[in-house]
């Protein structure tokens, strides 16, 4: 018999750890946005130091040449890039001791439920070859395809972790009431997950689209560059009203059968708020010239979206387990 106790504690330290993981995703939207991906030209050190100087005296005076001979061409000191590149490390540290913690923590299922260790300890190797990935990202001079990786490895970080918590919870989400959704429901949802997934690549392309901008134009002001753009940005634009809709149905679909007060029309009530923000920080892209601040907002609603969904979906499965028609409502 596993201790309540134990598997409350082992719950908290997880959602803080996937909470962690998004600070994460925050971070790196914030260093991709303002331009200080290079603010810290080597790894894991910064410009050799490991606590990055303040001012540019703290340099040798010939790093312009060093850095030059390492691959780094114009490499300029910035404090306010290098800070925000060091903040985003220091992040990423503190996540490979919560996911440490949460791994060791899991020891307890070893008897019960052997899978939650296991995917707890997967959990920590992959975290472990994302800052291995990290530095690849730093020694890749920032290549689009490699950002796109670092960044689809940290959703299967929070796929993993989400699935791993709420199975440990699994008792508890199987009393929850979710016979009469319509049988069609988790078809539906699954559908939105692998809208989200595509939707989040074309948005790495557009992304993309707008490094090349910022690099390439970067004497033209930022609401120009929409003159630019490639075809997938008008699609990507397009296909969230797709996404809207499919979710405008999901959760008419919890609002009719499932009870008010139940985690899964509260879960249902997020993924809408979720979609609608992400989509707000959308149009202020598109329309008030791409604000900086909105970027790493946007990625991050993304983010949030399919980890809701992936929960949401955890969540129907096990409730339904309790019924042998898996939801009896037809509609």
């Amino acid at each position: 018999m596993i201790d309540t106790q134990a598997v409350l504690r082992f719950r908290r330290l997880g959602t803080l750890t996937i909470c962690a993981v998004y600070i994460v995703i925050l971070a790196g939207g914030i260093v991709r946005a303002s331009g200080a991906g290079m603010g810290c030209p080597d790894w894991p050190t910064c410009f050799g130091q490991w606590v990055p100087p303040t001012d540019e005296a703290q340099l040798p005076p010939n790093y312009h040449e060093i850095y030059a001979l390492r691959g780094y061409q114009n490499t300029q000191f910035n404090p306010i890039k290098t800070w925000t590149e060091y903040t985003n490390r220091l992040v990423g540290v503190t996540i490979g001791f919560l996911i440490f913690l949460t791994a060791w923590s899991s020891r307890i299922f070893l008897k019960d439920d052997k899978p939650i260790f296991y995917l707890a300890l997967t959990s920590f190797f992959l975290v472990g070859f994302q800052g291995w990935l990290g530095s690849t990202v730093v020694a890749s001079n920032l290549k689009p395809l490699m950002i796109t990786t670092h960044m689809l490895v940290a959703l299967l970080i929070v796929a993993l972790l989400i699935y791993t918590i709420a199975r440990s919870q699994c008792a508890a989400l199987r009393q929850l009431e979710a016979s009469q959704l319509p049988k069609r429901f988790k078809t539906v949802l699954t559908v939105a997950m692998a809208m989200t997934l595509l939707q989040v690549a074309m948005g790495t392309q557009v992304r993309e689209a707008v490094d090349t901008l910022a690099n390439g134009q970067a004497a033209l002001e930022r609401q120009y560059w929409r003159e630019s753009f490639p075809v997938i940005f008008y699609v990507h634009r397009s296909f969230s009203s797709l996404i809207l809709f499919t979710h405008v149905w999901l959760v008419w679909q919890l609002y009719q059968f499932v009870p008010k007060d139940s985690l899964l029309f509260r879960t249902g009530l997020a993924l809408a708020g979720l979609v609608v923000s992400a989509i707000l920080a959308g149009v202020s892209l598109d329309r008030l010239g791409m604000p900086p601040i909105a970027q790493p907002i946007h990625l991050l609603m993304a983010n949030l979206i399919f980890g809701v969904q992936f929960f949401l979906f955890i969540c129907v499965n096990y409730a339904l387990q309790q019924w042998p028609d898996k939801g009896q409502n037809g509609n």
